[in-house]
């Protein structure tokens, strides 16, 4: 499919063409924003989020959100909601995101602020990792 190959090109050309880009794994994301409330970090590292270009935001969908990582995507996504361009990858279609998010308000105001305006790309096909190691061939001994 070539989800995250994709979301990285796109990234590599907006930095070419000199836009900042921010590029994170959601899961280490919101251990990322948990450890930044804790440690106090939090405003600086919102600051960040909300002024890069492009924000990228990779396999969305695994878990479900915890109420502190709602909030703060629901905080991220707002402040930058016509403001920055948002790239988001994920197995789940938009239909399954409201199970993700586990809130009705949330799961309602989030999906509406990164889909209204949104250019989706569905991908279907075998898994770029999947054709890349069907063209490794054997080591011979």
């Amino acid at each position: 499919m070539g989800k995250t190959w994709l979301a990285c090109a796109l990234g590599h050309k907006a930095c070419r063409d000199g836009k900042s880009v921010l590029y994170h794994r959601l899961p280490r994301f919101f251990a990322e924003l948990e450890l930044a409330h804790g440690e106090g970090r939090f405003p600086r590292l919102f600051r960040q989020l909300v002024k890069a270009d492009l924000l990228i935001l990779d396999d969305w969908g695994p878990d479900r959100l915890t109420a502190s990582q709602r909030r703060d995507l629901m905080e991220v996504v707002e402040d930058r909601y016509q403001a920055g361009s948002t790239v988001i990858t994920s197995q789940l279609p938009v239909d399954a995101w409201h199970a993700v998010i586990d809130e009705p308000t949330f799961a309602d105001a989030i999906p509406d602020r990164l889909i209204h305006n949104a250019h989706r790309l569905p991908l279907d096909g075998p898994s770029m990792r999947k054709t890349q190691d069907a063209g490794i061939e054997e080591a011979p001994e």
